[in-house]
This record gives C-alpha cells, sequence and structure tokens, in this order.
C-alpha cells in the first residue's frame, strides 16, 4: 500500500514556477488545516534551499530532538548530490529526515548520510523506485498522506508512476513565458494522448488578491 500523495505547487497562469513574486506565507498557509504527515522533495529543491553545506561545527552536533507528530521529510537524492543533512534536521518545518535513494546510490555517500542519524530506503537499480519507496514508507513509518514541496521533475515522475491522488495548484496572477521547461510537470513529451492524466475538479476559489486555489483528484483508472 502507498500512502496518498497531494501535489501542491504555485504557478503563473502559464504554468511556470520560475520568476513570480514570492508569497510563502500564502502558499503554506493553505495547507496548514492538512492532515499530512510527511513531505517530499527532490534534491534540486533542497539545493536551492540550503546554498552552502553543512559546516564542520554543525556535523559536529548531534541532531535536534524533534517533537512526536511533526511531518517526517522524504528527500529523493539518488546521485548523492547534497551535503546540506544536518541543516535540514535542524529545520523547524519538520520532524524526522529519511533519504530515499537506490542501488546505485554511492555506498559512502549512504553511510556517511546514515551516520547523521538520517534514516534510508534503498529502492530501484539506477534511480529511486518510487513506487516501492512509498510502500516502504508506509510500512516503516505509518505515513498515509504526503504532500509534494518540489519541482517539477519529481513531479514529473511521481505523476508519471501514477502515484499521485490529488493536484492542488495555486495560480499566481502572473505571465512568465519562454521555452525552458519551467513547468510544474516536467517529464518526456508524449507519442499520442494515450499519457494524458485526467483530472475532476474537487474546489476551486479565489484567494488573497487575484490568486486562484484550484484542486483536483486524479482519475486513476486513466491514469494507471
Amino acid at each position: 500500500m502507498i500512502p496518498k500523495v497531494i501535489l501542491h505547487t504555485e504557478v503563473s497562469v502559464d504554468g511556470r514556477m520560475d520568476w513570480m513574486a514570492d508569497d510563502h506565507f500564502l502558499y503554506y498557509r493553505m495547507i496548514a488545516d492538512w492532515k499530512v504527515d510527511a513531505m517530499i522533495s527532490g534534491s534540486s529543491t533542497m539545493l536551492a534551499a540550503y546554498t552552502e553545506p553543512d559546516t564542520p561545527d554543525l556535523l559536529a552536533a548531534p541532531p535536534p530532538e524533534k517533537a512526536p507528530g511533526m511531518q517526517r521529510l522524504l528527500v529523493v537524492d539518488s546521485r548523492g548530490r547534497l551535503r546540506c543533512w544536518r541543516q535540514m534536521q535542524q529545520s523547524e518545518w519538520w520532524g524526522e529526515v529519511t533519504l530515499l535513494c537506490s542501488r546505485a546510490t554511492p555506498k559512502e555517500y549512504v553511510a556517511s548520510v546514515k551516520a547523521l542519524g538520517v534514516d534510508i530506503i534503498v529502492a530501484g537499480e539506477d534511480q529511486v523506485d518510487l513506487r516501492a519507496a512509498l510502500e516502504e514508507v508506509h510500512a516503516r513509518y505509518g505515513i498515509a498522506v504526503i504532500r509534494t514541496d518540489t519541482g517539477g521533475s519529481l513531479h514529473g515522475a511521481l505523476l508519471r508512476a501514477g502515484l499521485v491522488s490529488e493536484v492542488s495548484v495555486v495560480l499566481n496572477p502572473c505571465l512568465v513565458g519562454g521555452v525552458s521547461p519551467r513547468s510544474m510537470f516536467v517529464a518526456p513529451d508524449l507519442d499520442g494522448k494515450d499519457g494524458l492524466i485526467p483530472l475532476r475538479l474537487l474546489d476551486v476559489k479565489a484567494i488573497e488578491g487575484d490568486f486562484v486555489a484550484l484542486r483536483y483528484a486524479v482519475v486513476k483508472e486513466a491514469a494507471a
């Protein structure tokens, strides 16, 4: 069994995720009442958030104790890119941290992360098998609901694997334009309509200013 995954993101009206004026308070306030057990992010998102590696002094300090019931942070990093695990552990926004990696992830990297007190889930050969990883997340921690806080590549992998149950989109009242793939859903181009992911509208409402919140259910039968 896999947890329910809610894709939550903010995009411009033309679907871009870049160059928008930051309004993190609005974006996160929307989900304050959601009953979510964990958050999942990709390595690129964490590299953007933590631009400097952990310092020696920080690494020498023990991991902080977290209050029971805080959301767990799940980080997908099969290539061993991150050097900011202690900073992630110290964040006030989530509780315990788990690395989701593959069997191809360098063993030295996995060992160094584990030595910091980070839990490890290995799933997949060259890349993280997201379905297998989420099954283990449910079995190991009893996690029932996960929300995303990540970029288009991990969104695309989750959607293409049929792992997303709901899509929550905050429309930022602006247009960005461009030709680079900075959308909320980055994945290889389709060869036909068979790969479309149908959605069923659950809720739509205007929120502060000219922002709009959209909530959809993924039609699983057609998406599989």
